[in-house]
């Protein structure tokens, strides 16, 4: 029987890293950052924080896709200088995954232990900057999880209905120069995946969609941002697999569902 192989770096590492990165206090329950993201940056910036973060999340992207249609991923290796296999947590299913994603801790820590959407009361990375008189914003599709479980801060929350409307409004976000920390969610593969399969023509074309939004966001930061020192992630929740009927799905603690890949850019000021 082969042995089933899970990524090392845990996904509940990104939450410190992103305060880290921003030079605040990590979230209460959080684990230590990932180190090699945090020395990238430090000698991209030349010792200094970022001034922004920007997190793209696009669901259900598993390191498996970027192994078998790597040239699919084309916008964003061009656009980025780090590339990290993370391991998720279980259930691999997206709030729960995302709670751990923005409060570092384990599903069992942070509450939510099943495809449910309450407003999480543990501790987050949008409470440590609003702590410390950072801006966060989220950018997000309604009745997804990242739209329903970060709720009840005082920042600022843009709902659509669709990935197209929340892309527009993370292009006037970036242009505004008004937030700290930029999160734009797509759930587009996730919802297509579930229908057709992730290996349908149609959901590889959204895999690539999800592709060329990130190699947008890279732009307009070089564009609009050139006076600060800005972090581009592409960081998805949990992977997925295909079922009987030729659908996609995911929640199993197999490496398929566990098993994603971040990517990072670091864009350090020109003016």
């Amino acid at each position: 029987m082969d042995e089933q192989i899970y990524n090392s770096i845990s996904l509940t590492k990104t939450a410190a890293t992103i305060t880290s990165l921003l030079g605040v206090s990590a979230p209460e329950s959080a684990a230590a950052p990932i180190d090699i993201v945090l020395k990238k940056a430090n000698k991209a910036f030349s010792g200094e924080k970022a001034d922004t973060v920007v997190m793209y999340n696009p669901d259900a992207v598993a390191l498996w896709l970027y192994q078998k249609y790597t040239h699919l991923f084309s916008d964003v290796l061009e656009n980025s200088s780090l590339m990290l296999p993370l391991e998720s947590v279980m259930p691999s299913v997206t709030p729960v995954c995302f709670a751990s994603m923005y409060t570092g801790a384990f599903p069992q820590v942070h509450g939510i232990q099943s495809y449910t959407k309450p407003v999480l009361k543990t501790d987050t990375v949008f409470d440590a900057l609003i702590r410390e008189g950072k801006k966060p914003v989220i950018i997000s599709t309604s009745g997804d999880s990242i739209s329903k479980i970060f709720l009840e801060r005082k920042m600022d929350y843009f709902i659509f209905d669709s990935a197209k409307e929340c892309n527009a409004k993370a292009e006037e976000v970036i242009k505004s120069k008004e937030y700290d920390l930029i999160v734009l969610y797509n759930g587009n593969y996730d919802g297509t995946m579930h229908r057709e399969g992730p290996e349908n023509e149609l959901s590889l074309n959204v895999l690539k969609e999800n592709a060329g939004v990130f190699a947008h966001l890279a732009s307009l930061l070089k564009e609009y941002r050139k006076n600060e020192n800005c972090c581009l992630f592409f960081a998805p929740d949990h992977g997925c697999h295909e079922i009987d009927g030729g659908c996609g799905s995911h929640g199993l603690l197999m490496p398929e569902d566990i098993n994603i890949v971040h990517f990072y850019e670091f864009f350090p000021k020109t003016l």
